[in-house]
């Protein structure tokens, strides 16, 4: 990538930005006075041409530095010493922005169950918010993967021009069936929880724990289930994969809640970037930045054939595929080949 200019130095920071005003949902409810918590990195440049804007995806935060470590950091292929790197806990989420347990401005307590719903065509309008708050004019790069994708997609055709590439991975541009059918298992689990429906901040947390149990077994492929929690010994019960996602659940209850975890997995239902636009087909081709649709052959959540349809029905779309059994979790470890695939895409924009 040429993104080499003279620098205007931006110190690192974690800023909580609030908008004053009235946010109108595709549902017809409205969300008044929100915050987004977000994260900068690096240095923007005096022609400010060399923003990668990070969207997170369901559990993650603003953090990027954190979660996907090996991609992004000094050193690393998304470097801050050379770009301006933003990530924004998304509208909904637990991690600083506005989310159901925050405070409803009507009667000064939390929302609990009347928060609003949204889509990822809402968290788009959100982020569109804050990019002007920012004062960005363009993004060089928009990257995310999952339901990070998915409010990438709806946020590349808002964008139009002021996006020069857009890099979905392991997405879609409508959810399907399949992951609809997941989430709404995830969510009966919560809904079994004794405690849902109380208006407390620990309610649903067994169910969620139940709930990312289940998730983790689309978030992976039965191969990578069969290389790591094999048992070694003959056994009638007590086995490696029982403890392992029992694990994975108490591990995510003990940082998430119930409450943004039902939101947001209702909001990736939603996701159809086709919505009012004629179709996925019609809305996708009016997309006019490159778009590199990265999918991942293992992937038994989002298809790859799903990411193809994407490359396939945008103006500038080119697919690339992770090789995997992490499956559906591999756009977040495997580092090497997303390297790659992210160098050659920028290679062949150069020419090279």
């Amino acid at each position: 990538m040429n993104l080499e200019s003279n620098y205007l130095i931006i110190d690192m920071a974690e800023e909580c930005y609030r908008h004053e005003g009235i946010l109108e949902l595709e549902s017809g409810e409205t969300l008044e006075n929100f915050e987004i918590a977000y994260t900068t990195r690096g240095h923007l440049t005096t022609a400010k041409d060399n923003v990668i804007w990070v969207i997170h995806a369901l559990t993650g935060d603003a953090n990027v530095e954190e979660w996907w470590s090996g991609l992004i950091g000094e050193d690393k292929f998304f470097d801050p010493t050379k770009h301006f790197i933003v990530c924004a806990n998304l509208l909904g989420s637990c991690y600083g922005s506005t989310n159901p347990l925050s405070e409803n401005p009507k009667n000064q307590k939390p929302y609990y169950y009347d928060f609003p719903s949204l889509t990822t065509r809402d968290m788009a309008r959100s982020l569109e918010i804050l990019r002007k708050h920012l004062g960005i004019s363009s993004i060089h790069t928009l990257i995310g993967g999952s339901l990070g994708g998915q409010v990438g997609l709806e946020w590349a055709y808002m964008l139009q021009e002021k996006v020069k590439h857009s890099i979905i991975l392991a997405s879609n541009a409508k959810t399907s069936p399949w992951t609809i059918g997941f989430n709404e298992t995830q969510r009966m689990a919560i809904e079994s929880d004794s405690s849902w429906g109380e208006n407390k901040a620990e309610a649903g947390k067994k169910g969620l724990e139940a709930a990312r149990a289940i998730a983790m077994l689309s978030y992976r492929h039965p191969e990578d289930f069969q290389n790591k929690q094999s048992e070694k010994e003959d056994k009638l019960d007590n086995f490696r994969i029982s403890s392992y996602l029992r694990y994975q659940g108490q591990k995510l209850a003990n940082r998430f809640n119930a409450f943004s975890y039902w939101l947001l997995t209702k909001a990736m239902d939603s996701h159809d970037v086709g919505r009012g636009r004629g179709g996925t087909a019609s809305a996708l081709s009016g997309i006019p930045s490159k778009v590199l649709a990265i999918g991942v052959d293992k992937d038994v959540l989002f298809l790859k054939e799903e990411s193809q349809y994407i490359a396939n029905h945008v103006q500038k779309g080119s697919y690339r595929e992770i090789h995997s059994s992490a499956g559906h979790d591999a756009f977040l470890i495997e580092y090497e080949q997303l390297q790659y695939i992210l160098r050659s895409f920028y290679l062949e924009e150069n020419g090279n």
